[in-house]
């Protein structure tokens, strides 16, 4: 896959600010003490469906709209926040928004799909599954299927990393979650379109290990994807464009453990008073495990989203085991 250039990120941004402002990247003392370097928040989850995902559904949805004028609908497959984001970029382009989620999904993700006026079809028991019989809903109904990963998504994701290596002192280091790589790669074409040198380091869950273990081997490698406290990163089997791209951008991947997570979404609400769902949390999951090689450096850290059920929220704060 080309990676967009500076031009085709200013391009996208110019159409994701007609939806939503830039957000905002911080330096918080306390995130600063814990980490023992001086880190620089990019807080996704403040975008209008709480989360990163939102960009790319708008830039994709756009060009979807612009070549079949005549589409009716739109098909996704999400664990939540992409369905959010497509559900609202749908809703704004005037195009029907049927998204499919696995049995068990998060019921307030599902809540706030709904709210976009999305279609909810639960199908498959992960991720994997629900994107199949969304590609074969998306046939039958004559809709366009909304990739989960796709080159127009990742010109959106990187006008966050634009803000955020323009926005932010030089950073030397940038730690991001790793779902399916539209984010990472989006970060990746953002600091070379910036000509920058800054080292790009993927993160996964422990217990979605497919991403790093492909990459790794450096072939593509499925494996269970049995996390419970990310489902943003729950991944079975990579993308294919996706991981040559990581290959050849991120220096390596860190995997975070799930108490390691919730480790992390105590010290961002603790220190900086903001939710991080466990996706969200990942990045500065790493940060916190190699905190001491952070030393005197400047550190960029993706909290890619908000979205987690109050339920399991609450217990993540109290330390106790989510239900």
């Amino acid at each position: 896959m080309k990676l967009p250039n500076l031009s085709e990120i200013k391009a996208a941004q110019a159409l994701v600010y007609r939806y939503m402002p830039p957000t905002p990247q911080y330096t918080w003392p306390l995130v600063n003490a814990r980490l023992g370097c001086e880190a620089w928040i990019k807080h996704e989850n403040h975008t209008p469906v709480g989360a990163f995902k939102l960009r790319g559904a708008l830039v994709y949805l756009s060009r979807l709209k612009e070549e079949r004028p005549e589409l009716a609908g739109v098909v996704a497959a999400t664990r939540g926040n992409f369905g959010q984001g497509v559900a609202m970029a749908a809703r704004l382009f005037g195009l029907q928004a049927a998204i499919v989620v696995p049995r068990g999904n998060s019921v307030e993700k599902n809540r706030a799909m709904r709210a976009q006026g999305a279609e909810l079809i639960e199908e498959g028991h992960d991720f994997q599954a629900a994107f199949e019989f969304a590609r074969k809903l998306a046939e039958a109904r004559g809709y366009a299927f909304a990739e989960s990963f796709h080159e127009l998504l990742v010109r959106g994701t990187a006008t966050y990393a634009l803000e955020l290596l323009e926005g932010a002192p030089a950073l030397e280091r940038v730690y991001v979650p790793i779902g399916l790589g539209s984010s990472i790669c989006g970060v990746a074409a953002a600091r070379n379109a910036l000509g920058l040198k800054t080292e790009i380091v993927g993160v996964t869950a422990a217990r979605a290990p497919a991403y790093a273990r492909s990459f790794a081997v450096g072939q593509l490698i499925e494996a269970p994807a049995e996390t419970e406290i990310a489902d943003g990163l729950a991944v079975r089997r990579p993308n294919a464009e996706a991981l040559a791209t990581v290959r050849a951008q991120v220096a390596r991947i860190v995997e975070v453990g799930e108490d390691e997570i919730r480790d992390a979404m105590r010290a961002l609400y603790e220190d900086t008073h903001n939710v991080a769902e466990g996706a969200g949390a990942a990045a500065m999951a790493a940060a916190l495990k190699e905190r001491t090689e952070l030393e005197g450096k400047r550190v960029g850290v993706v909290l890619t989203g908000g979205n987690v059920d109050r339920a399991a929220y609450a217990a993540v704060l109290e330390d106790r085991e989510v239900p």
